[in-house]
């Protein structure tokens, strides 16, 4: 900004680097051509007067030339001497070679037009008027001692040589607050769009929504701290490829430019995926920047996980009073219908029509009183009350149970365990709830056809995030592509369910800071995981 400041007056520190520079380049070569050229001439062609005095100052300036590009490149300033100073350097140096040259008649005066223009260019108001005027002095002066000893001395070239120095500085006054107004604008112009660069990077960093930008090479090209949070923070980082950061994120961007390539429209479906912690879901959201195609993609992440906190209550209420309803309205006119659907199926006068119908009533108030039950079941879910519990004793215990309580031998089940113990905070209760579901989902639906597929649960710790996890695992059709994003919502089912089960798992799952997720498993089947919560971030609380 101090640069800025003084345009009116000074050059720009750009313009002052670049003007000198190349007159620096002059000062190293004009010596170097003037020796060549007198080396180069015969015996008898030279016009060279003082031959010595030539090579002196010729040695001299090629000198000071290379010691101002050192101390300038040294010192990083944009110009070592004042250009006035410079000037009676210039002015010095070519006043001697004048001399030693024999005056105005050799030429060499038209060496002092480049330093002048040059250094007019970057002085004051003053310093411009004073620089044309030393470098008049600098061809008066040489010409006034040769006049001493010759007695037809050429002042008029002289004369009007300094008046096109003169000439050349007026000229030049112009153009030099142009070319400084200039560089102050484009200056001005840097620092804005520096400024703007430095606000928009610090917005974006620290929105709390998980922002990146993708470009066409399908490398990140920028990222807050909440997205790199979410897709692993040591690997996601600016030009590192999507796809090494995020496979599947990567998978999910190249199908909505398909999608967009084809119909000209954003996608509609907006599947989740697992998060660098194997426990939380998001939810990505794709625009294009830009109207050009291919365009970079501006990436927005969206933790499903908070949203479905944010909600949880009011769910919790509306099926609160919605059991109320149930219990009153519905559950007893179903026993009802089903205690005289019983009796009649006992009556002696039914043929095997009728008796099949009576089958048909008491199946489906059945089925009618089991939703009843989940939903009153959901609705009086007590608060978690965790506890410190060892994971692979309690998964030994539960096989125990569920093997004896479902009359299935030992080997149907197996569980593979991790070598280290691993500690969990966790409500027994519900945690029981939710795998016996998980098991008796997979026996029911992956292994009622084929009876000798074994169900196998795992546990263990993911990695990098070292969160503890259990997977129920079992080989059979599995869940359609169509129907993987609805599987946990109440009331969806593909089956003969109620749709209830998988949705109070993760609603249980969630009062106890875990997460249930799905996946297909490879070879085909069913893994259902539980990521329970982080044990950094366990607290003394009886709340995880």
């Amino acid at each position: 900004m101090p640069a800025i400041a003084a345009t009116s007056h000074t050059a720009p520190a750009d313009l002052a680097r670049r003007v000198t520079g190349w007159l620096n380049v002059y000062r190293v070569l004009a010596p170097v051509v003037l020796v060549s050229a007198l080396l180069l001439a015969g015996p008898g062609r030279e016009t060279v007067v003082h031959p010595v005095l030539f090579l002196v100052t010729c040695g001299g300036y090629f000198t000071a030339a290379v010691t101002l590009i050192i101390l300038q490149r040294a010192t990083h300033a944009a110009t070592v001497l004042t250009p006035l100073a410079n000037g009676v350097m210039d002015s010095l140096a070519i006043a001697l070679i004048l001399y030693a040259s024999g005056g105005v008649s050799s030429g060499f005066g038209i060496l002092l037009v480049l330093p002048v223009l040059a250094l007019t260019l970057l002085a004051q108001r003053r310093e411009a008027l004073l620089i044309p005027a030393v470098a008049a002095l600098a061809v008066l002066v040489p010409q006034f001692l040769i006049g001493l000893r010759t007695p037809h001395t050429d002042y008029t070239t002289a004369g009007v040589l300094g008046a096109v120095l003169f000439a050349i500085s007026l000229a030049a006054w112009p153009l030099a607050d142009r070319i400084r107004e200039s560089e102050a604008t484009v200056r001005r112009q840097e620092i804005d769009l520096a400024n703007f660069a430095q606000l928009s990077e610090y917005i974006v960093r620290h929105l709390r929504e998980s922002i990146l930008v993708i470009d066409l090479e399908d490398r990140i090209r920028l990222i807050n701290d909440s997205a790199a949070q979410m897709l692993g923070a040591e690997q996601a980082r600016p030009d590192a490829p999507l796809a090494e950061v995020s496979p599947r994120l990567m998978e999910l961007l190249s199908r909505w430019r398909e999608s967009v390539g084809a119909t000209g429209i954003f996608a509609t479906e907006d599947p989740t995926f697992v998060g660098a912690d194997g426990a939380r879901l998001m939810r990505a959201h794709f625009a294009a920047l830009g109207d050009a195609s291919p365009a970079p993609v501006l990436v927005f992440l969206e933790d499903t996980s908070l949203i479905a906190e944010k909600v949880q209550q009011s769910k919790l209420a509306a099926l609160g009073r919605l059991s109320a309803s149930i219990a009153h309205e519905i559950r007893n006119p179903v026993g009802a219908m089903s205690h005289a659907g019983q009796l009649l199926g006992e009556s002696p006068q039914l043929g095997p029509e009728d008796r099949r119908l009576t089958e048909i009533i008491r199946h489906h108030a059945e089925r009618v009183s089991r939703t009843i039950d989940s939903v009153l079941r959901l609705s009086r879910r007590e608060e978690a009350r965790a506890e410190q519990l060892p994971l692979t004793g309690w998964g030994e215990s539960f096989l125990e149970e569920f093997c004896e309580t479902m009359q299935l031998p030992q080997a149907r089940i197996r569980l593979h365990a991790a070598a280290s113990e691993i500690q969990i905070r966790f409500d027994p209760g519900q945690l029981r709830q939710i795998v016996w579901n998980l098991c008796e989902n997979a026996l029911k639906h992956g292994a009622a056809e084929h009876p000798e597929q074994v169900i196998e649960m795992h546990c263990g710790r993911l990695s990098p995030s070292g969160r503890p996890y259990l997977d129920v695992s079992d080989r059979g059709p599995g869940v359609r592509p169509e129907h993987v994003e609805r599987i946990f919502e109440p009331f969806f089912s593909a089956g003969r369910g109620t749709g209830l089960g998988l949705y109070l798992a993760r609603e249980l799952a969630q009062a106890n800071g875990a997460t249930l997720l799905y996946e297909p498993r490879h070879g085909g089947g069913s893994v259902f995981r539980l990521v329970f919560a982080d044990p950094r971030r366990w607290t003394t609380e009886t709340e995880p």
